[in-house]
């Protein structure tokens, strides 16, 4: 399995760069890319990390959003996400899926360089720390950054309640 798309990666950063806010690249392993693998082989807390998670509704013509929860937190997709999309039935997104989608792996999924049809709601949890780590888009970096970021993407909406 291909761990990067270098795409993705060039669009994820001319992304950071247009947002303007300062961030650290944190390189990893491929291998140790998934949150908690990550968390403890890195030495990084999960609280400290967001993951984002791409939901599909059931139904054709499918409707995406990314949502964003810290790694300590399950995301509330029976009553808030489905809530917030005026969706009956929703599911997570496949591996398959979510790359097609947004040309990124598991992993490495972030909510930069989205495509502009993806809803992204982001939990308001996350405004309380200083930074958070989250995907770069690929498997072999995060992006630790100020959650401050979500309030000047134009298509974020930090949500109160987004995760149990």
């Amino acid at each position: 399995m291909n761990n990067t798309n270098p795409d993705i990666e060039t669009k994820v950063i001319r992304e950071l760069g247009i947002l303007g806010i300062s961030y650290e690249l944190i390189q990893c392993d491929p291998q140790f890319a998934d949150t908690a693998i990550f968390c403890e082989k890195y030495g990084y807390s999960l609280d400290e990390c967001g993951n984002t998670i791409l939901v599909a509704s059931k139904k054709e013509p499918r409707q995406y959003a990314a949502c964003v929860v810290r790694a300590s937190m399950k995301l509330d997709v029976n009553k808030t996400v489905r809530k917030l999309m005026g969706i009956r039935r929703l599911s997570f997104a496949s591996a398959d899926e979510t790359m097609k989608r947004t040309g990124m792996l598991i992993g490495g999924v972030t909510v930069f360089a989205l495509p502009s049809d993806i809803s992204l709601y982001v939990d308001s949890r996350l405004m309380e720390l200083r930074t958070v780590i989250l995907g770069s888009g690929s498997r072999s970096s995060k992006v630790n950054i100020s959650p401050s970021v979500f309030k000047g993407m134009p298509n974020a909406r930090i949500i109160e309640g987004l995760s149990i």
